[in-house]
């Protein structure tokens, strides 16, 4: 279950999903409470990036600790240290797997075993052959047991309806009674599903009206590059600001959306003029640097940038046919110098690429005929 525990890391420029939990590693005879980080594409943190084959034999051997010894050392980091009397875990190696394995699959927005085992009841309702039951006995088995009070998300049923369905008169249930199964216990576990198959029917799924929260395209990492001529098919390149696509704002033209951004950037109209004319893209953010910005700059570079973007693609048509070839994708954008305007493996805040993905819904809209205010 992950709740709102919901975090990321970014590897190739792309955010992978993640979670965590609280563990204990066993590292040099003590116990340190940690957390547990897994996420979406299998690998999970727990002192180092393993896979899951990795963190299974990680637990065989002890290293992620679901068992703890009578008088064993262990410490949070920084907050206490403390010695184990007559300590009680809930979980074994096999159970721990499992509820991981699990998380993964609901990172990724695929059945878990819950969900399976739901699946499976469904198809016995539907069809109440023992063939059937036997499946959704075998779906609701291999939840992890620490789950299966949750599977029917009601904290007062519990899992008792569910256990009683796929057990079938003269059944066993498990933690629940000594007695098996009865007629009448069978019978409101059939009721308990078909008021829930009701209550489920009457809510109407609400999709988003206007489209998904995500994106369907995989994302575009726009890598740093130091292009110094144009060319016929310049791809992803073309949308980096260094790009050699020059433009004209103000009756002045830029070599590229980089010289003009640093050129707008400066107070003095000298040094304007210098950046401007400077060879590269790099030249002229050295110059720009060197001298004093204009008075407001840093609350309206966001918009200075927005203008120029707009600018660079409504004067290349061919660069905005790449743009517009990226879809709804994630923009990651590079940027060396700046934790603003690039993405710096996942902490800078990527202000380029979120711009790019501005400038390219506008292309979009105007292309679907949507009109735009202002």
């Amino acid at each position: 279950m992950i709740g709102n525990r919901i975090t990321h890391r970014t590897a190739d420029g792309v955010r992978i999903p993640g979670t965590w939990r609280p563990a204990f590693i066993r590292n040099g005879g003590q116990y340190f409470l940690t957390d547990l980080f897994v996420f979406a594409d299998g690998i999970v943190d727990c002192w180092g990036f393993v896979t899951l084959d990795e963190f299974e034999e990680k637990l065989r051997r002890g290293w992620v600790a679901t068992s703890l010894p009578e008088g064993a050392r262990a410490s949070a980091h920084g907050l206490a240290a403390w010695k184990f009397t007559e300590p009680h875990t809930w979980l074994t190696p096999e159970l721990l797997l499992a509820e991981v394995r699990d998380t993964v699959e609901q990172l990724n927005g695929r059945p878990d075993s819950t969900a399976r085992c739901l699946a499976a009841v469904d198809v016995f309702l539907a069809d109440r052959t023992e063939e059937n039951r036997a499946a959704a006995r075998a779906a609701y088995l291999a939840i992890p047991e620490t789950r299966r009070h949750y599977a029917l998300g009601d904290m007062d049923s519990k899992d008792w309806p569910l256990q009683a369905l796929v057990a079938g008169p003269g059944g066993e249930l498990t933690g629940w009674s000594d007695e098996p199964v009865t007629q009448e216990d069978y019978d409101d576990a059939i009721a308990y599903f078909e008021e829930r198959a009701r209550s489920f029917a009457k809510r109407s799924p609400r999709p988003p009206a206007d489209g998904p929260a995500t994106s369907f395209a995989p994302a575009v990492h726009l890598y740093e590059s130091y292009v110094r001529q144009r060319t016929d098919d310049p791809g992803t390149v073309g949308l980096r600001n260094d790009y050699p696509a020059p433009l004209v704002v103000g009756g002045v033209t830029y070599p590229s959306v980089t010289h003009a951004y640093w050129a707008l950037s400066v107070a003095a109209e000298d040094t304007r003029a210098a950046v401007v004319a400077a060879d590269t893209p790099s030249a002229a953010r050295r110059i720009a640097a060197e001298a004093e910005r204009r008075p407001g700059w840093e609350q309206a570079r966001t918009a200075v940038m927005t203008g120029l973007l707009r600018a660079k693609y409504a004067q290349h048509p061919d660069l905005a046919e790449i743009l517009l070839a990226t879809g709804d994708a994630t923009v990651v954008y590079d940027d060396s110098d700046s934790r603003f305007w690039g993405n710096d493996a996942g902490q800078g805040r990527n202000w380029t690429g979120r711009l790019l993905e501005l400038v390219r819904s506008e292309f979009h809209a105007r292309q679907a005929g949507v009109p735009l205010p202002g």
